[in-house]
């Protein structure tokens, strides 16, 4: 390992990860394992590139020196920002798989037991299938979550890292409700909250905000398509900000005109649930239990509303497509999972079909302490509720369109000498 005071955390924080793996690669009675997934590559070396569509892989043998095989052009990367100092590029004309074979007989694995991510979104089943058919000496084995296990409860660095991305997820979120008004497009929020996230210090997060208005918000993860927010309406939005890649989250809900009888019950429901999280959460209680607690409130309602989803995911490192850790850890019936420390989940307490046609939400994300849980968050949970009559937007839009209409009726009604 290149020791180096440049990297996301102290030095001491990924050699205590590393160690920590080895110990679980000993449990498995493994002697390497082939790290391919791109959230483990960066929990464990800091590694990051927007380049993961092509193969790359971390192999941690149980003793020697870690290497990493990459595209030739993201060689930089492990240069530039991690630990490594073992590594082995293949040219966009090589292929990557014979690469890593090449380097497992290279460092004498090749004949070993050797752990690989079956799961990976990043290692295909080609891929896969020409390992084995390459790898005849060794015996491959699932090593899946082997570092997840790791990552699901954060030590106190990278709460502290999470706690950036808070900024840049509450900026984002406040300047939504405040771009938010009739007579907007669900593209100009989008652009408030994304230029707010940034400007707070955020980086690209793994999946960019959901807008949606109106009738809109029944489609499940739909956002912005240029709609135009209409007088009366409701937008919903949710929002991650990133920093380092990892993220939190927040939902919150924005009411032009009058607030409903429907949708204030949801309001409250939403807070409820979110109350009872925050005064009963504690280590120990398993994902189901937790799950239920949140379920038990949402399902009670007279709205016509449900909670069509889990009520809760893992959150911290993510790269697009997703940017939950819920292949980790969610809140769902049936896992026997039991809440520790330093685990951090967004909550999502949602309403999907309100008087049969309105998906609102209010979410919090927290972190798991030694006797309860905390949130990231300190933004106000009840939905913002603006006017109608004092949108600015709309007031512009009809001044505009009368300034339009006036001078048709002068071009039609003026005299000319003939």
């Amino acid at each position: 390992m290149r020791k180096r005071d440049d990297m996301t955390f102290p030095f001491e924080e990924y050699a205590r990860r590393l160690r920590e793996l080895r110990e679980r690669i000993a449990e498995r009675h493994m002697d390497a394992v082939v790290i391919s997934d791109p959230e483990n590559i960066m929990y464990l070396t800091d590694y990051q590139t927007t380049g993961y569509s092509f193969f790359q892989a971390l192999v941690v043998p149980l003793e020697d020196e870690p290497f990493m095989i990459t595209r030739k052009l993201e060689e930089s990367n492990i240069t530039a920002r991690t630990w490594v100092e073992i590594t082995r590029p293949y040219p966009d004309t090589g292929d990557a798989i014979q690469m890593l074979v090449d380097a497992l007989r290279e460092f004498g694995l090749d004949k070993k037991r050797i752990g690989y991510e079956r799961n990976s979104y990043f290692f295909p089943a080609y891929h896969q299938d020409c390992i084995h058919n390459t790898l005849t000496d060794g015996k491959l084995l699932d090593c899946f979550g082997i570092v997840e296990e790791g990552r699901v409860c954060k030590s106190p660095v990278e709460i502290a890292v999470m706690q950036n991305a808070t900024r840049a997820t509450e900026a984002g979120m406040q300047a939504g409700i405040d771009a938010t008004e009739a007579g907007v497009t669900e593209n100009e929020i989008g652009a408030a909250i994304s230029s707010a996230m940034f400007k707070a210090g955020g980086e690209p997060p793994a999946v960019m905000p959901y807008v949606t208005s109106g009738p809109r918000t029944m489609i499940g993860h739909a956002t912005w398509e240029g709609r135009v927010v209409q007088p009366g309406e409701h937008v919903f939005l949710e929002v991650a900000g990133c920093y380092r890649r990892y993220h939190t989250a927040m939902m919150r809900t924005v009411v032009l005109g009058k607030l409903s009888t429907s949708m204030y019950k949801a309001q409250e429901i939403m807070k409820m649930a979110l109350d009872v999280v925050h005064n009963k959460f504690q280590p120990g209680m398993t994902v189901s239990d937790a799950d239920n607690m949140i379920r038990n409130i949402i399902t009670k309602n007279d709205v016509g509303a449900r909670l069509v989803t889990r009520s809760g995911y893992s959150i911290g490192i993510a790269f697009p497509p997703s940017w939950d850790e819920g292949y980790i850890v969610s809140l769902k019936q049936g896992e026997s999972a039991v809440l520790k420390p330093g685990m951090t989940f967004h909550i999502i307490p949602w309403m999907w079909g309100v008087d049969g046609d309105k998906t609102c939400g209010i979410s919090d994300t927290i972190y798991i302490t030694e006797d309860g849980c905390e949130s990231f968050f300190t933004m106000d949970r009840d939905f913002s509720v603006k006017p109608t009559n004092s949108s600015k937007k709309l007031l512009s839009l009809d001044s505009a369109r009368h300034n339009e209409a006036t001078t048709d009726v002068k071009k039609t009604t003026t005299k000319h000498p003939s």
